[in-house]
């Protein structure tokens, strides 16, 4: 049932949040709401305080919300007029008292694309001015050149044999992962890895997958629409506190370097989940998002080389490479290779010559050579971001950064929707840690930034940390 949210002379009409959760609810309300011309241009609306007042919930979840749309295009914020519709949305096609109806689309008529912040800090993405693309073109080259004509088939839907022989070498070698290529499965990303994941797992008679207290909440979206329902475990200065496992049928972790708050999973933890496994037939989920860049310390290996009957192991090209290639990988246990390739279907869903062009790159030292690179520049950015701090920003501490590609910025008690608010001010894309709590975790909130520093390419990268120092209390 709709329900009229009225605030400061700025009348709602908003649906209630559904799974997504009150902070997508009230952003797709108020997203809505400037579509149909509601929310008139240069609309101006309340506070989020106010708002958060008479809506009675957390002033973070609308600060949020408002940056959200501000980093959409959809409102503008600025120091002394407030938040504002923007003057580009679209008019109201509809007179007083009739019902919007949006025009038909023009086919011929380019769709209007999102405004681009002046300086991305969102984490998640590498430098894409970097991508080694005469190294990748030599080595798509080669593969072209040397592919048996059977290799341009439909194909095996695990993923092309070359491409699983040299990920099983590599995986060995690199994160001490235990598997062969009969084992390991190709996918389109880690997304959809997991989409596959929670389908064998619901099929199983899985009903509760364990996630993070802070984490993607697009992964815990996946897992929730495969009829799962995901429950959120405490973190502390260890990592995720595994002993609060019982009756689930999974869990998903980032036990190399938690996201977002960087901390890898203390040794007697990693024990312990494995345990956990074998004592219940529960499933490991191990998301090695970043684990190939480390600066400070040891590598941590993968959890999957303690127990490959129990756990899964997802990695992705995304961070190495590109996310643009669509290239991830699972080793699974021997028990789910079958139902896991059964349910990815008949036929191989990524692009046979990229998977030949990472096998050759792989095998060829190119990858090896792309990692060495990229790990010292951005170690480097990091050197730069956590001495522009102590000279700029000294009560910022920054936290979880001996290895990956973000740092986590710890601020003052209740700073953190007010500078992420500024940083939109300022065309700096950044997201408050507040963003990635799951909605049902019983953890002391806290405020802080996670700022993605292998984003920028090179030349942008000393404009957006100053742009990020000017923000910051």
């Amino acid at each position: 049932m709709a329900e009229s949210w009225a605030t400061s002379g700025v009348d709602l009409h908003l649906e209630p949040a559904g799974s997504g959760g009150l902070r997508r609810g009230l952003t797709d309300a108020l997203r809505d709401a400037v579509r149909t011309g509601r929310l008139a241009p240069g609309t101006r609306l309340p506070s989020s305080r106010s708002l958060a007042a008479d809506l009675g919930i957390a002033r973070n979840t609308v600060a949020d919300a408002y940056a959200d749309l501000v980093a959409e295009g959809w409102l503008t914020a600025r120091q002394g007029s407030g938040t504002r519709v923007a003057t580009g949305a679209p008019p109201a096609p509809f007179g007083p008292g009739k019902r919007a109806v949006a025009p038909p689309a023009d086919p011929a008529r380019p769709r209007r694309e999102r405004p681009r912040p002046v300086h991305d800090l969102v984490p998640g993405t590498p430098d894409l001015a970097s991508f080694p693309r005469a190294p990748w073109l030599r080595a798509a080259r080669r593969a072209l050149a040397t592919a048996p004509h059977h290799a341009l088939g439909y194909g095996d839907p695990r993923g092309n044999p070359a491409l699983r022989t040299a990920l099983a070498g590599h995986l060995a070698r690199v994160r001490g992962v235990r598997t062969d290529p009969d084992h390991l499965l190709v996918c389109a990303g880690v997304s959809h890895g997991l989409r596959i994941l929670g389908t064998v797992l619901r099929a199983r008679g899985v009903r509760t997958v364990a996630v993070d207290s802070y984490g993607l909440d697009v992964h815990w979206r996946l897992l929730e629409r495969a009829g799962l329902r995901t429950r959120p475990l405490p973190l502390d200065r260890h990592g995720t506190v595994t002993e609060e496992l019982t009756d689930e049928g999974a869990v998903l972790l980032t036990p190399a370097h938690q996201f977002p708050l960087g901390v890898p999973l203390h040794p007697d933890r990693r024990a312990a989940v494995v345990n956990w496994a074998r004592r219940t037939g529960g499933l490991v989920l191990e998301d090695d998002y970043d684990g190939e860049f480390r600066y400070d310390r040891q590598p941590v290996g993968a959890l999957q080389g303690l127990d490959p009957h129990h756990v899964v192991h997802l990695g992705t090209a995304s961070k190495s490479l590109a996310p643009g290639l669509r290239l991830a990988w699972m080793a699974l246990p021997p028990s789910l290779v079958a139902e896991a390739a059964a349910t990815k279907g008949d036929a191989d869903t990524c692009g046979v010559l990229d998977q030949l062009t990472l096998a050759e790159f792989l095998t060829s030292g190119a990858h090896d050579r792309q990692v060495r690179s990229a790990r010292l520049r951005y170690r480097r950015r990091r050197d730069t971001l956590v001495e522009a701090l102590a000279a700029r920003a000294p009560d910022v501490r920054p936290t979880g950064i001996a290895a990956g590609l973000h740092a986590v910025l710890r601020l003052p008690p209740g700073t953190e929707p007010p500078v992420v608010q500024a940083a939109a001010w300022q065309g700096l894309a950044v997201h408050g840690l507040s963003r990635y709590r799951h909605e049902d975790a019983v953890v002391e909130p806290l405020d802080a930034l996670v700022v993605g520093y292998g984003t920028p390419p090179d030349h942008a990268w000393a404009a957006a940390l100053d742009a990020l120092c000017r923000v910051l209390p």
